[in-house]
């Protein structure tokens, strides 16, 4: 995955501006020439890069799925044995926080459009999604050891919920600022997390 300091390839441009107005006027609201003139090309040079829309459409929310899932990984992998489970947390919850915020409209566009793709794609994206699910939620037991698994579960997909609720805050402008909203957020989540281990 390039990171936010490369330049985006075409590749990637395309994805882009296909996330943003499929997420503003849904997937058949929108017409290859559109996302062609959105970069700057044709409509059929777009076949240079995608079969069609509904390549697009998958590696989109296929994408995303993976990268969340890297994404924790690479977290995981980062703070090594050294870091306690409540930082491992905030890692993760930081890392959600960053796509619930730069990428709200693949959160649109999953909520609307996932049942349009193919079986295997979907299935894919499901796959791709428990693993991360499963990954926050052994975190999430490390840091409260008597949370039943199922009741973790049930915490992640949750505050997931919570996270992933940006697209419906209102306009990028109306919003408090991208740090102030993150810390809120954040704080949010870990109220949430509290909530769940607490055994009182």
């Amino acid at each position: 995955m390039a990171t936010r300091t490369d330049a985006p390839t075409r590749r990637e441009q395309i994805l882009k501006e296909a996330a943003r107005l499929f997420a503003e006027r849904g997937f058949h609201g929108v017409g290859v020439d559109e996302i062609g003139a959105a970069v700057g090309i044709s409509g059929p040079g777009l076949y240079r890069h995608f079969a069609g829309k509904d390549a697009m459409l998958a590696e989109l929310l296929v994408g995303i799925s993976g990268q969340l899932l890297t994404g924790a990984k690479r977290r995981l992998a980062e703070a090594g044995a050294s870091a306690g489970p409540e930082a491992v947390l905030d890692s993760l919850i930081e890392g959600h926080i960053d796509f619930a915020l730069d990428d709200r409209p693949l959160i649109t566009l999953h909520d609307r459009e996932l049942d349009r793709l193919r079986d295997s794609d979907r299935k894919l994206v499901r796959q791709l999604q428990r693993q991360y699910v499963e990954l926050w939620v052994e975190v999430l037991r490390a840091v409260y050891p008597a949370l039943a698994e199922p009741a973790a579960r049930s915490a992640v997909h949750s505050v997931f919920g919570l996270l992933n609720s940006t697209p419906h805050l209102g306009r990028p402008g109306s919003l408090p600022g991208r740090q102030t909203t993150a810390t809120l957020l954040h704080r949010m989540a870990r109220g949430a997390f509290a909530a769940a281990g607490d055994d009182d």
